[in-house]
């Protein structure tokens, strides 16, 4: 904690001997970014209890981003890790893994392979209709429920139009490292929107996206290749997604409602290494076959939301959505010589459905200094999964519901002080009744510093996996348990910002520090060595603490960012690991900047961020048919994407060109994984493709 007091001292110092002149002018022309997460009602970010990070759309279309990977790649305490085995993209968020925090839609959590809202596959979610990304730090427990310790993601979708109709559409193409044509290489995007403003109250809108990567072939030879050699298929496996989302809005001046409908595929392709040779003495040739794997991602999403006020006073908002997800396995033989596909067995190995409904109830009390807000939120997930992958009869089929009630409100004693206290009961089938409790606190110290304290708890309640996994023959034995609880976390954040404008410039600066707290955390686990056997079982505790400095300059036309992170994470093993528990510190460091040259609508803009060497513990089997705990270590590496963007003919087109890895990373040494039920820890982790250009294309047409 000796940071901890360090930094909380520092804090004190700058609000006491601030300087007693500031040249800070008022600032009419910048204009506040409006937030809706963890807000009762629609305010800025600075009137905002909570702090909150805003991704705008002008970041989005800098990066020429076409899904959250690419966002929050560059984003300080987020790490995304890619799989080229599956495609997905994950990340972490202050050290806590993707089952600590939710990603949002419109404050809705998305279904998704390991839950609803967390596990979330980065690459599934396009930000062709996104206004901005709200990144909330800390504990919302009680604001959004279980397994959202870390904070949460909201992304936030635009419901209007620029005009009457407002029609977009672009066209993106990527290298993949070198490779790129039209046909078999590079990624090839496409996108178009249509939105129609019927009337005042009515707005329709209508979108369309495709990415097809082709996969990174690197010193493989693709799906045609007939030689047993190894060199058949891809280090990156191809996948190609289409996604297709319709709006309807009606408004009226005291209420909203919206009608929201979305369907996604995705299909990756697993091209086996292994080639069969069946000779043909009579025609000298070989009949070349491989065994090929297919998986198919089906998602629909529905969702009806309502908000306005009920009198003069009281505001609401209620969702309901039903959301379902299904996943195909086709196994086949692929006739190399003749491109046919022969003995095909498809199957769905794991579907889930959701009903979710979410209400709010705010401005409760009035008179300005106190409000009060409460509400529900229910869901139920069916799931259906294989016992395993090959194996598709007697599926196991379970039902997980939740039942949450929470209430807060925020005290304002003060134009400068506000208090928000709350909390939340959560029922469930499957576990003991779960809590969550927070406070935070906002105060702006002389000299317009504002200082801001969230503390809360958030449980984390097991998924399907590590509850229902059923994978045993005669090489792997991982099992999941029904037994187990729900880990518990606790987090407090502190953040001091402060913000000064001059007449064509503005300067931030931000200190934060957190600690976060967890016990009971769930781990795969090897009950014994001879014969192997994991089950996941409530046994550790794990501790992540860490301080942030970041800076934001804006003059004139010039935008400049960078930023600082140190992050500490301790693991509290289980007694018999007998290992030095200490914590092991990782430092991250971010610098983006953007420059608009005006007479020609041109702006060049830059992203770099280094992410330090982390250690960690992990599991080891022995010989002896012992386990120990050793040190793992995952390098260093840096990150760098930068692009040229220009509008051109009152900005109906925009053409974007630019580049992503710069510093060509593919491969970095990762030694902190552990062994588990059916794989070993790999001394290498494949990060990236390597260094890619990409080329976009896109034009706007809008009436009035």
């Amino acid at each position: 904690m000796r940071f901890l007091f360090l930094f909380i001292s520092g804090v004190v110092f700058q609000a006491t001997f601030a300087q007693t002149k500031d040249s800070i002018i008022s600032n009419p022309i910048e204009l506040e970014q409006i937030i809706v997460s963890g807000q009762y009602n629609k305010q800025s970010v600075k009137k905002s209890i909570y702090e909150v990070k805003v991704l705008n759309r002008d970041v989005i279309d800098r990066l020429a981003a076409n899904n959250l990977a690419d966002v929050l790649n560059q984003t300080l305490n987020l790490t995304v890790i890619s799989s080229p085995n599956t495609g997905k993209s994950s990340v972490s968020m202050f050290g806590m893994g993707g089952q600590y925090f939710k990603v949002l839609v419109d404050n809705i959590p998305l279904l998704n392979d390991e839950g609803l809202g967390n596990h979330t596959d980065l690459t599934q979610l396009h930000l062709d209709d996104i206004l901005q990304i709200e990144i909330v730090e800390g504990a919302m427990g009680v604001d959004y429920g279980a397994n959202a310790l870390a904070g949460v993601i909201n992304i936030i979708t635009r419901k209007n139009a620029r005009g009457k109709v407002d029609i977009s559409a672009f066209v993106q193409e990527e290298t993949v490292n070198d490779e790129y044509n039209l046909k078999n290489k590079g990624r090839h995007i496409q996108s178009l929107k249509i939105g129609h403003t019927i009337s005042p109250r009515w707005y329709t809108e209508f979108n369309f996206n495709r990415n097809d990567f082709k996969g990174f072939w690197d010193d493989k030879k693709g799906k045609h290749h007939a030689e047993n050699n190894g060199g058949r298929g891809y280090s990156w496996l191809p996948k190609e997604q289409n996604g297709s989302k319709f709006l309807m809005r009606y408004a009226t001046a005291a209420h909203q409602f919206f009608y929201r409908l979305e369907y996604f595929n995705e299909k990756t392709n697993y091209y086996n290494p292994v080639v069969q040779l069946h000779e043909q003495p009579s025609t000298a040739t070989n009949n070349a076959l491989a065994e090929d794997t297919e998986f198919k991602t089906q998602r629909w999403y529905n969702l009806f939301n309502a908000n306005g006020n009920i009198s003069d006073e009281w505001q609401y908002d209620a969702s309901l959505s039903y959301q379902n997800q299904r996943r195909q396995q086709k196994n086949y033989q692929y006739q190399i010589a003749s491109q046919t596909e022969n003995d095909v067995r498809t199957s769905t190995f794991d579907s889930r459905e959701t009903i979710y409904s979410k209400a709010t109830i705010s401005n409760v009390v009035t008179g300005g200094i106190f409000d009060f807000q409460f509400g529900y939120e229910i869901n139920t997930i069916f799931g259906k999964a294989a016992q395993r992958k090959d194996i598709y009869a007697n599926p196991i089929d379970r039902q997980v519901s939740s039942y949450d009630f929470f209430a807060s409100s925020e005290i304002n004693f003060s134009p400068k002080f506000s208090v928000r206290p709350g909390y939340r009961v959560m029922l469930s089938n499957l576990f003991d009744t779960q809590h969550a409790a927070s406070l935070s606190t906002k105060i702006l110290l002389p000299k317009d510093f504002e200082l801001r304290v969230i503390a809360g708890t958030s449980p984390r309640t097991p998924d399907f996996d590590e509850l229902f996994t059923y994978f045993v023959d005669v090489n792997h034995d991982l099992q999941g348990n029904p037994d187990l609880k729900p880990e518990k976390g606790s987090s407090l954040f502190l953040h001091l910002k402060k913000k000064w404008y001059w007449e064509n410039s503005s300067y931030e600066q931000k200190f934060s520090a957190w600690k976060i707290h967890l016990r009971d955390k769930i781990e795969l686990m090897a009950l014994s060595l001879s014969p192997l056997k994991y089950k996941y079982i409530n046994v550790d505790k794990y501790d992540t603490q860490g301080l942030t400095y970041s800076s934001d300059w804006k003059w004139k036309t010039l935008q400049f960012g960078a930023g600082i992170s140190l992050t500490g994470i301790k693991q509290n093993l289980a007694e018999e690991a007998n290992v030095d528990e200490k914590y092991f510190y990782s430092t991250n460091f971010n610098l983006n900047a953007s420059f608009l040259i005006p007479s020609t609508k041109t702006t060049f803009s830059f992203f770099y961020k280094y992410n330090g060497k982390q250690e960690l513990f992990r599991e080891q089997s022995q010989l002896d048919q012992q386990t120990e705990y050793v040190k793992g270590v995952q390098d260093s590496y840096s990150w760098m994407d930068a692009s040229i963007r220009q509008r051109l003919f009152d900005n109906r087109i925009e053409l974007v060109l630019g580049s992503r890895n710069l510093f060509d990373v593919k491969t970095i040494r990762n030694t902190t994984q552990g062994a588990n039920g059916h794989a070993l820890a790999n001394s290498r982790m494949m990060l990236g493709y390597g260094r890619s250009y990409f080329i976009k294309f896109l034009y706007n047409l809008k009436y009035n």
